[in-house]
């Protein structure tokens, strides 16, 4: 069964690797559902070190894998240079905002 409504996860402070397993479980409880849409929203999220990139990773292909559509929003200014100098702001699909990410 497919679920049409969007599924936004809001993360927030630091995502390392204490909280990054908790995260990955919320990430995959959802996407056993197969949402087409899959927002992680990133505006209160001050820091995230390698191991909550793999967990983002993990969900995008997962997400890809069944033909969904996986987004980040909200990157902030502390966390925004973490992604460019790993280059995954080129694979990664990154709106402004989550309503921009839901639109597209």
């Amino acid at each position: 069964m497919t679920d049409d409504s969007p599924n936004v996860i809001p993360l927030e402070g630091e995502i390392d690797l204490h909280v990054s397993p908790q995260i990955g479980s919320r990430l995959a409880e959802m996407i056993r559902e197969k949402p087409k849409k899959l927002v992680v929203d990133l505006s209160q999220v001050t820091y995230i070190d390698s191991s909550g990139l793999a967990v983002l990773i993990e969900a995008m292909q997962n997400v890809a894998g069944y033909g969904g559509s996986f987004a980040l929003t909200g990157l902030q200014d502390g966390v925004r240079p973490i992604f460019e100098i790993a280059r995954l702001d080129q694979v990664f699909r990154i709106f402004p905002d989550t309503a921009t990410a839901l639109a597209a």
